[in-house]
């Protein structure tokens, strides 16, 4: 078996008002190479642009690789490690009903997976380099909404 491509990935979505203008952006890694994608939209949440940011990066991808994920959003990693395989199991949905973005949970569930990801969260605005600056790019992402 052919040895797979490592990436490191962070990102991060913005929205301010919540909901009003968002940003997202995307910090993909791999040996000495850097690519940096971001994207806006003029009415959005900060979850939608969260996992918007993650569809992003990982469909950005051309081949299988293996990836160390890095998110500040609590709702990405909780429903990654947590809540997607119950929202599979009951045809997407929650217990209570409705699941909120559910268009993005089923994009970034088909995105995930060709991969083998490992997923980390990290505390936001805490000194992490890689997360503080997918942070500023997500909100001058969202500028150009403004």
């Amino acid at each position: 078996m052919p040895k797979l491509p490592q990436i490191t990935i962070y990102t991060d979505g913005s929205c301010e008002p919540n909901p009003g203008p968002g940003g997202w952006a995307a910090l993909l890694l791999s040996g000495t190479s850097e690519k940096i994608l971001t994207g806006s939209e003029a009415h959005t949440t900060n979850n939608r642009m969260e996992l918007t940011a993650a569809i992003q990066a990982l469909n950005s991808l051309k081949q299988t690789s293996k990836i160390g994920f890095y998110t500040d959003s609590e709702y990405l990693r909780r429903g990654i490690n947590e809540w997607l395989p119950n929202w599979r199991e009951r045809n997407w949905r929650r217990k209570g009903g409705k699941l909120a973005n559910v268009d993005l949970w089923k994009a970034l569930d088909k995105a995930i997976q060709t991969h083998k990801i490992t997923w980390h969260w990290v505390r936001g605005h805490a000194g992490n380099q890689g997360n503080q600056r997918v942070d500023r790019l997500a909100r001058q992402a969202m500028k150009t909404r403004l």
